[in-house]
């Protein structure tokens, strides 16, 4: 299985581009939203974070969590490695298990103040389109490649199983974070499976109740199941505030300042942990600061 190792980043490099290009020209031509911020400045700074990313996690991580994936089927770790089932049925089990740790994460890293600090980055973007899936600080890739590949021993995913679960989140993180518009009976339609732009939008408003709603990646049913569904911004998708009440300069969309984002500032905002009477005089707070920028 050596030549999954080797293929691996060339395979994930070439489904990414495959799926970047289109999802590129559908913004480009149908727009979703007019952007708040020129296009050409985030895209450096936003894909400047993607190459930190990834010349970080190569560097401290070399086999990638594929690598993981192949030690657990050498040593037969996990109930899935001993379980007699098809081998398609374990890759589905796999994909479907990960994407609920991934969900799990997600809401793990709106709950912990101190985790919120690096999750926020991903948040402070003032605009939306399909760099802001791709957009996390370093030290959240770490800790979340640290999560996933827990959660890879812990139930025994193969390498497949673990390969094409890496390049669907990295694909659906393009198509449901992209600046496009679907036609809102097809969006009705795969948003009973799959998360879909307008679903995920919804997530990145500046009103905390929104920003800790709709945390899946890929599938949309733990949303669904467990509480966390939004259908629509209260604002409207045209009208909805994009990203925090904290770094609304577009300086804070620099590369350099995007590093060290989780230093500055209270992380007291937007933690679903807050208390009732918390959350709602940082609602106001958000509602009159949006008046003024109005």
């Amino acid at each position: 299985m050596e030549w999954l190792l080797e293929l691996e980043p060339l395979v994930r490099l070439g489904v990414l581009l495959g799926v970047l290009a289109p999802m590129a020209a559908w913004e480009i031509l149908r727009p979703r939203r007019k952007l708040q911020v020129g296009k050409a400045y985030r895209w450096a700074n936003n894909w400047g974070i993607v190459v930190v990313d990834t010349l970080l996690t190569r560097l401290l991580f070399p086999a990638g969590l594929v690598g993981i994936g192949l030690l657990v089927e050498s040593r037969s770790w996990g109930p899935l490695q001993v379980v007699d089932l098809p081998a398609w049925m374990i890759v589905i089990l796999s994909i479907v298990f990960l994407d609920l740790l991934v969900w799990a994460q997600h809401v793990m890293f709106h709950a912990v103040p101190a985790l919120w600090r690096l999750h926020r980055m991903h948040h402070a973007d003032l605009d939306f389109d399909l760099t802001t899936g791709l957009r996390f600080h370093p030290l959240e890739i770490l800790l979340s490649f640290g999560i996933k590949a827990g959660g890879i021993v812990m139930i025994g995913a193969p390498a497949v199983a673990v390969l094409l679960f890496e390049i669907v989140l990295s694909s659906t993180a393009l198509f449901n974070h992209s600046n496009v518009s679907l036609p809102k009976p097809i969006d009705r339609i795969l948003r009973l499976f799959i998360v879909t732009p307008d679903f995920h939008r919804v997530h990145h408003s500046w009103h905390p109740n929104e920003t800790n709603s709709n945390f899946g990646f890929n599938l949309s049913w733990w949303d669904r199941l467990l509480g966390s569904y939004q259908d629509q911004p209260r604002d409207g998708h045209d009208n909805m505030t994009i990203g925090l009440n904290l770094f609304r300069s577009p300086r804070w969309e620099r590369l350099d300042r995007m590093l060290i984002q989780p230093f500055v500032g209270p992380a007291d905002s937007y933690p679903i942990n807050l208390r009732a009477e918390d959350r709602e005089a940082e609602r106001d707070a958000s509602d009159d600061a949006e008046k003024r920028d109005r």
